[in-house]
């Protein structure tokens, strides 16, 4: 199997460089809206994680079918038309609701990381495709997992993609993330259980880049968390709840939180 895989043959796993990724965090924190620097991040502390990552991918039967296939899901995700006659509650209906009522798009996700890649060296192989993949379902990931994209939503969920796909650097900014809210949540806000309950719930399911995405799409979305073993964030839906009654909304950033720092 391995001998159909191509990784070129120049690449080395990335430096481990935690002073760049604190750099790179304050200004993600600064503005969570700033993805580039969630490429620099994951770049400076995920080490050898992403090869791990790869080549368990590549072992598996999903994987090798992916591989050989190589489907390229932007210009497929941002075709609404045909997601747009899936029946009501499906996970693609629910896929452009979400991407429309946030004002986004599988491409914008691309562009963002092609201003990192402008300035790093990237290899034409099968671990592109495969980072690709990664970045472009993100999204998706959010409709299956049930996290919004407040910056405790977005902490969460990328404590849920730590277990998916395990990486220092994502796990950084999920535990940073949930830090900094924490910081100014109010009291009782479970904050950093969000943070656990995010990692649990990414352990317990199927590993979402290995599914037929087009497959998926037309799944009924409460069907597709069942076979997924997707369970709901409970703990996320009460603490952003609490959250909203202290002036919490998904536009403001954590520092705007009208509730005073607590301890955390």
């Amino acid at each position: 199997m391995t001998a159909d895989v191509f990784v070129h043959p120049a690449r080395t796993p990335s430096a481990f460089r935690p002073l760049k990724a604190w750099r790179h965090m304050q200004r993600l924190i600064a503005n969570k809206e700033d993805t580039e620097q969630v490429f620099h991040i994951i770049e400076a502390l995920n080490g050898q994680s992403f090869e791990r990552n790869f080549w368990a991918f590549a072992e598996t039967p999903a994987g090798r079918r992916l591989l050989a296939e190589k489907p390229y899901l932007p210009p497929i995700l941002d075709d609404h038309a045909w997601i747009r006659d899936l029946p009501e509650g499906t996970v693609g209906r629910a896929y452009i609701e979400f991407m429309e009522r946030e004002g986004l798009s599988a491409q914008g996700l691309v562009d963002e990381s092609e201003k990192f890649r402008s300035k790093a060296r990237e290899f034409d192989d099968d671990m592109l495709w495969y980072g690709n993949r990664l970045r472009d379902t993100h999204d998706l990931f959010h409709v299956l997992s049930g996290y919004n994209r407040d910056a405790l939503g977005e902490a969460s969920l990328l404590a849920f993609t730590y277990s998916q796909q395990p990486g220092l650097g994502v796990l950084f900014i999920a535990f940073m993330g949930c830090r900094t809210i924490t910081k100014f949540a109010p009291k009782g806000a479970r904050v950093m259980d969000c943070f656990w309950e995010g990692k649990r719930n990414g352990a317990k399911a199927l590993r979402i880049i290995e599914q037929d995405i087009l497959a998926l799409m037309r799944e009924p979305l409460v069907a597709a968390r069942a076979r997924l073993g997707i369970e709901t964030p409970v703990i996320y839906h009460e603490t952003l709840k609490l959250m909203a009654q202290h002036g919490y909304t998904p536009n403001l950033q954590p520092q705007n939180l009208s509730a005073e720092p607590v301890a955390a």
